[in-house]
């Protein structure tokens, strides 16, 4: 049997879209003399579709989409992912199902059976855990379907529910396939790999397994659709980041994986796996929102820097407009950095002193000011007017704000809201400083584009004269790894100190995470590149004294 590996990129809620792509698919792999071309799970619909299944005319439209590519499975086959609902008014209302189709019609379906309710994930708020499993059979080929988490978690509680893959080895299957939508951050390849291997080795049986590709709002999906030979072998895999469609030879005799595409391993390094994400991420925003063009605040610091650097690769250098908005406090080198990465890029750029602005406003102020101190309210209002310019230009013009704060900034509080942290979305917000430095080392791999000084240089908010980042922060090599030790690991105060972080840093930093929540409730989407990111994935309460 030959079997295509269909890796899409899907728009949530797109029917026509999503229906257009998945038969125009088919029709190719039947020139291919495809018998059975598996596509990823919820493709009709696009995952995740959230609160979009408690309407009754999307599951209508995702029924009528399944009906219309149906009638184009003839002499070849096709397992597209949608829901389906449930007859047992006991239970929820929908499956999270994969379809068989042939022959014209929708041949059988199988349900998911462990819906993750962690981090990003929230399947069982919608759908009905399966109970019932059954091996299909499709050409003589006895197939062990399954859904993403169903392949994943190898020892599932007992007392929740069996895990599928036991019961359906014991049928005696000669294939295991698996469609899925599953996220990417750095790292989960390796670790789904080789659970994937894992399950080959232990049920004796190649896998084909479908992932979906593309970017959705925040959650990334790298496809790394694979084909795993019974002894774990990688037959062939698509391409990451990027639509692909593949194909096997599949022996039912033999129960063996062939393909005329072998697997070749990459260098997968974290930094190049953040920076095609976070490319993919920018490009697929706004394209699935009909957005073109993009504009941002460049600083001459590091951060608008890799952010001007990102969107002109995802967007094209036409698309993206940089925004000098120098302060009396702006120093001469970061205008200078500013002007030279712009020109390096080829992106329009324009310079406008935030200068009148900033003092029209402090003359409002000026009575109830009088002769206070300068302080923080004075480098926010600087941020604000910046932020207000930023925003015209984008009103005026269709472009839309990039957000340049990074995950570091972001965890702390170091940041203004209404100001530096306005945006459309946030590139960087799942990326810590130190991360930072290492994309713009990468997109200056070939040659200088951010430059050295940018680099270099002692990070600055430049908000008031001789400012410094690390006047309020710990050095970043030490915020971030107290940061990751936090936030990705979940470590408690006492875990750090006893590995042998400073213990008033260690209480200096995590007060303030947990002070700024209410901040971070207010920002722009962030593109999901970690394993623990701000936003839907870490949910907080925002008054909460813990660590306070």
């Amino acid at each position: 049997m030959r079997i295509a590996l269909a890796q899409l990129n899907y728009i949530i809620g797109d029917f026509d879209l999503n229906t257009a792509k998945i038969i125009e698919t088919i029709e190719k792999c039947k020139q291919q003399n495809a018998e059975l071309v598996v596509f990823a799970e919820l493709s009709v619909c696009g995952y995740p579709p959230r609160d979009f299944l408690e309407f009754d005319d999307f599951i209508e439209k995702s029924y009528h989409a399944i009906n219309t590519i149906a009638a184009h499975c003839t002499g070849i086959a096709a397992i597209v992912g949608a829901p389906s609902r449930n007859p047992d008014s006991k239970g929820k209302n929908l499956f999270n199902s994969a379809w068989l189709l042939a022959d014209g019609k929708v041949q059988y379906m199988a349900h998911k059976a462990l819906l993750p309710t962690y981090d990003i994930f929230d399947e069982y708020r919608y759908f009905e855990p399966n109970r019932l499993f059954e091996c299909i059979s499709y050409k003589g080929v006895k197939i062990a379907l399954t859904i993403c988490e169903d392949i994943w978690n190898l020892n599932p509680d007992p007392l929740y529910i069996t895990n599928p893959m036991d019961v359906l080895a014991l049928q005696n299957p000669d294939i295991m396939i698996n469609i899925a939508a599953s996220p990417f951050t750095y790292g989960q390849q390796e670790t789904r790999l080789e659970i994937l291997r894992t399950n080959t080795s232990r049920y004796n049986l190649p896998l084909v397994y479908v992932n979906q590709v593309g970017a959705q709002t925040e959650l990334l999906f790298d496809g790394n659709s694979s084909a795993i030979g019974s002894d774990g072998t990688i037959i062939t895999c698509c391409k990451d980041f990027m639509e692909d469609v593949v194909f096997v030879d599949f022996d039912p005799i033999g129960k063996a994986l062939t393909s005329e595409s072998p697997h070749q391993s990459a260098n997968k390094n974290k930094t190049s796996l953040i920076y095609s994400a976070l490319i993919m991420g920018i490009k697929d925003y706004f394209g699935k929102m009909g957005f073109t063009k993009a504009i941002l605040g460049l600083s001459g610091g590091i951060d608008s820097a890799v952010t001007l650097a990102l969107a002109a690769e995802a967007l094209g250098n036409e698309n993206v407009y940089a925004v000098l908005l120098p302060s009396k406090f702006s120093s001469g080198h970061s205008i200078d950095d500013a002007i030279a990465l712009a020109k390096n890029l080829d992106c329009k750029h324009d310079i406008i002193s935030i200068k009148d602005g900033y003092n029209s406003i402090l003359g409002s102020l000026g009575h109830f000011f009088n002769a206070l101190p300068f302080n923080v309210a004075e480098e926010n209002i600087q941020a604000r007017v910046r932020a207000v310019l930023l925003m015209a230009l984008a009103n005026k013009f269709g472009y839309i704000l990039l957000n340049t704060s990074n995950k570091s900034e972001a965890a702390v509080g170091y940041g203004t809201l209404y100001g530096d942290m306005c945006g459309g979305i946030s590139v960087l917000g799942d990326v810590y400083k130190t991360e930072v430095y290492e994309l713009a080392n990468y997109i200056n791999r070939n040659g200088e584009i951010i430059p050295i000084n940018s680099i270099v240089k002692p990070p600055s908010a430049e908000l008031r004269p001789g400012q410094k980042d690390s006047d309020s922060l710990p050095d970043y090599e030490i915020l971030d790894k107290i940061l990751f030790n936090y936030i990705e690991l979940r470590q408690s105060p006492a875990n750090m100190i006893n590995a042998g972080f400073d213990e008033a840093t260690v209480k200096r930093v995590l007060r303030m995470v947990n002070m700024n929540e209410w901040k971070r409730h207010q920002t722009p989407p962030i593109l999901r590149v970690s394993p623990k990111a701000f936003g839907q994935g870490r949910r907080m309460p925002i008054v909460g004294r813990y660590l306070s």
